[in-house]
């Protein structure tokens, strides 16, 4: 709930209650101020008894018989002495031109702003109410309705006389009255009525539910809504109305028109007025509290609630208590509650003052946020509605928000929030730095810097880094890392860091700074100096960015040491900047590391390293064993001598045995291996690929004493020879391993060789009976001859002009056509020809001959 305080100083009405908004998080709906200007003079000599709202200006009756026009702003700009007593009622028509008034003493005025003339009557009892039809200045009969002990209609007749008739009497004073298009709504002491003026009935009439609340005491309020709803409270109970038009198949001799009231509730307090706002409701109470030292009730300050109406209750969207001047002495029937349709503003009127009421805008929301020190979303507001705000600046709202997360110690949110609000504005930009150094947060506003094409003056970017350089030296080098090396002087931060290095020469963080601010100032060599000393990652990629090959040859011991394999991709890839033959040199004293590049040169490509690969078969003897035999086979540049006696002085039987096969001494090599490997797989696998009669039989000779050696061949040599040859040589006697399991498999494999031999010769003679039949029915087929074929001999048609005549013609196979004259003789054998186009194919397709003759 929020409270309204009184702007002028009057200590009997100050309160000591605190505002419960500055309590609240809940922000206000509503914003409040005080009608002043030529108003405060007005009621500090009379009284409000009424007031009515136009778009455009203000009518204000008061106690003393006065009328009093003024503007928006509370200035007055007509006056009129209309009485001596209260003003009862002022009504005015849509376009404001027309004002209708009644007193207390019975005076009922219609007239004219622009003119006097009008309806000017006294009656002989007091005139609660005045209403003009809406549309009085453009209506020909100018009718409106007043409200005493009857409601009378007064209208012109077509003599310009004026027409009165009764609406309605009998059931005690009417209080109030609502025009709204063609619907007139009154209350009195039973209820609420609603008349047809177009149809000329009145279509309900809507009871009050508290009868035991005093009429004059606690009135009716009425309020359309649009034209057909009506909102009506009295008491403390709300009626919404909606009029309806009724079937015609129900009419019979009832109103057109019927009320169906949609919504009814009840309120914790008394209403005095009522209003509209979209689909709420805003609605004036009157209250009362128990007295804390008496047994009695006083007049509490009055509510201003919105709330939202439902089918049998309501929700309340906020509530604001309102300090109005001489709230303590106010009854229920002292406030009014008034609306301009133009705008949402809402006037409250007690005796000695008027408030408005008005929608909160986006500055009064942002005026809220701040207050509550909620800048963020402060900050978010004014950026979403900077085309709408007036009395706000986003930028010094941000600010604002700066200020107060350094109050509160939160340095890297003020630091971060700095790039949103200061922009590209460069002074604020340096002042906000020179703050934090004074507190001591440079460190917290360093990454927020900007550093791309908008910049500050170098001597900031320097201050900073100087302040990092003394207390924190990762901090610093982070920094120099992410800042482009074009913010500050370069060569003040270089003697910066050579001076604190002098102290501390062996800080890994600072000299690795160091190469990076070399790398600015494109000092590479010394970059490269520290980065090799420090065996830095980067020096690759250094080396690479900046090309510095020819700075690296006498390093490159230095780059393999640290990493070999980043070393050696990075030599290969640039053969063409440092060549092989220097790497070569430069590793002469590091054969290990020797080893390493000419085995990757040799992977990638086996001739570019040649003449260094009789050196590499002691390299990969002492170093690489495993690779060595591969090397041999795939090497053609390598002295097969100087790897024999290289392999033999080491005993490498396997590879002494590839040399001794490749050198063509195969019997001696397949000697090794079952002398040396005692391998009778290997020695099967080496007879295998040389394919030679005499390896085999040497290899039977070998193994004829062996048993074990036995089962082996008896087992792999079935597919190669003969294995009755194995067999026979085997001695009486003798005792083999798992020889029935090896005589079995031979059985086997010459059973499966039988099979596969026989399936070969089905699929053999069946291709060929399929071949044989094709051809056949390939030369039963007729051969077409007419004019256009021609003789492949002497190029003219093959058929005479004149078919009369005998001619021989031979068409072949391959439908080649000749004339018989024009084939040569037939050879050795009688009767056999060829095609002479197609006899360079032997026994070819066009072998056969189909001879024409007529």
């Amino acid at each position: 709930m929020a409270e309204v305080e009184e702007q002028v100083s009057h200590p009997s009405e100050e309160t000591t209650d605190e505002s419960e908004e500055e309590d609240s998080e809940e922000e206000p709906k509503l914003k409040y101020e005080r009608l002043s200007n030529g108003m405060t003079e007005i009621l500090q000599n009379d009284a409000a008894s009424c007031m009515t709202v136009h778009d455009k200006f203000l009518a204000l009756g008061t106690h003393f018989g006065k009328v009093f026009l003024l503007d928006i702003q509370g200035n007055i700009t007509q006056k009129f002495e209309i009485s001596s007593v209260k003003i009862n009622q002022i009504s005015l028509d849509e376009s404001g031109e027309h004002v209708g008034i009644c007193s207390e003493d019975g005076k009922v005025q219609v007239f004219g702003l622009y003119t006097r003339e009008g309806f000017h009557e006294n009656f002989d009892c007091p005139i609660k109410v005045v209403a003009l039809h809406p549309q009085f200045t453009r209506s020909n009969y100018k009718q409106f309705v007043t409200g005493g002990n009857k409601l009378l209609l007064y209208e012109r007749n077509w003599l310009n006389r004026w027409k009165t008739s009764v609406l309605h009497e009998g059931e005690g004073t009417i209080t109030n009255i609502k025009w709204r298009a063609n619907l007139i709504a009154w209350a009195n002491n039973v209820g609420v009525k609603i008349y047809d003026i177009s149809t000329k009935q009145r279509i309900t009439n809507v009871l009050r539910d508290n009868v035991s609340l005093r009429p004059d005491m606690y009135p009716c309020s009425l309020c359309w809504k649009d034209n057909t709803t009506l909102i009506v409270g009295w008491g403390s109970s709300i009626k919404i109305c909606a009029v309806k038009e009724r079937n015609p198949t129900e009419m019979r001799d009832l109103p057109s028109r019927y009320v169906e009231i949609v919504s009814a509730f009840e309120t914790e307090f008394f209403i005095c007025g009522l209003a509209p706002l979209a689909d709420q409701l805003v609605t004036l109470f009157f209250v009362k509290e128990n007295s804390d030292q008496m047994d009695e009730e006083l007049c509490a300050r009055p509510r201003l609630d919105i709330i939202q109406p439902l089918p049998e209750s309501c929700e309340e969207i906020s509530s604001d208590a309102l300090t109005v001047r001489n709230f303590q002495d106010n009854e229920c029937r002292d406030y009014r509650l008034e609306h301009s349709e133009g705008e949402s503003l809402f006037y409250i009127i007690s005796p000695k003052d008027i408030v408005v009421a008005k929608e909160r805008d986006q500055d009064d929301h942002i005026d809220w946020l701040v207050q509550k020190k909620k800048y963020e979303e402060a900050l978010m507001a004014a950026e979403i509605s900077f085309k709408n705000i007036k009395r706000h600046d986003v930028q010094k709202i941000g600010m604002d928000y700066i200020n107060h997360l350094v109050d509160t110690g939160d340095y890297d949110s003020a630091a971060r929030k700095c790039q949103k609000v200061l922009g590209k504005n460069m002074e604020l930009w340096e002042n906000e730095v020179y703050r934090f150094k004074t507190i001591g947060q440079l460190k917290a506003i360093s990454q927020y810097l900007p550093r791309g094409d908008l910049r500050l003056r170098p001597a900031i970017y320097e201050m900073i880094l100087h302040e990092f350089l003394k207390t924190d030296y990762e901090g610093f080098a982070t920094l120099i890392r992410e800042w482009p090396g074009d913010l500050y002087n370069n060569m003040a931060i270089v003697q910066a860091v050579t001076d604190h290095l002098k102290r501390d020469p062996t800080n890994s963080t600072l000299l690795t700074t160091l190469a990076e601010l070399y790398t600015y100032d494109q000092r590479y060599d010394r970059a490269l100096e520290i980065y090799l000393r420090l065996r830095h990652k980067d020096v690759y990629q250094l080396i690479h960015k900046h090309d510095l090959f020819s700075s690296i040859e006498d390093k490159i011991v230095l780059l393999m040491d640290f990493d070999k394999e980043k070393a050696v991709d990075m030599l290969l890839d640039n053969e063409d900047k440092i060549s092989i033959d220097k790497v070569v040199e430069e590793l002469a004293d590091r054969p290990g590391l020797l080893h390493v590049y000419l085995h990757k040169l040799f992977k990638r490509d086996h001739h570019k390293g040649q003449k260094y690969h009789e050196r590499q078969i002691g390299l990969y003897a002492e170093y690489d064993r495993p690779n060595l035999l591969p090397f041999l086979r795939d090497s053609t540049h390598c002295p097969l001598e100087k790897a024999l006696e290289i392999c033999q002085q080491r005993n490498f039987v396997e590879e002494t045995v590839f040399l001794l096969s490749r050198m063509g001494n195969c019997r001696r090599a397949l000697q090794m291996i079952m002398e040396e490997l005692a391998d009778v797989d290997k020695a099967i696998e080496f007879a295998k690929d040389q394919d030679d009669a005499e390896l085999w039989d040497d290899l039977i000779s070998y193994s004829i004493d062996k048993p074990p050696f036995i089962t082996g061949l008896l087992n792999n040599i079935g597919t190669h020879v003969d294995p009755i040859l194995l067999i026979r040589r085997i001695k009486e006697g003798m005792e083999i391993p798992n020889l029935r399991d090896s005589l079995v498999k031979i059985l086997h494999d010459y059973n499966l060789q039988i099979l596969l031999r026989e399936g070969c010769k089905k699929i053999l003679v069946a291709d060929s009976l399929s071949l044989l039949q094709k051809m056949h029915r390939t030369q039963m087929r007729g051969v077409r001859v007419d004019e256009e074929n021609i003789c492949e001999s002497c190029h003219t048609s093959i058929l005479p002009s004149d078919m009369a005549k005998t001619f021989n013609v031979v068409v072949f196979h391959c439908r080649h056509m000749f004339h018989k004259e024009c084939l040569p003789s037939s050879g050795t054998i009688p009767g056999l020809q060829f095609c002479n186009i197609c006899s360079a194919k032997r026994r070819g397709p066009g072998s056969g001959i189909l001879e024409m003759k007529k």
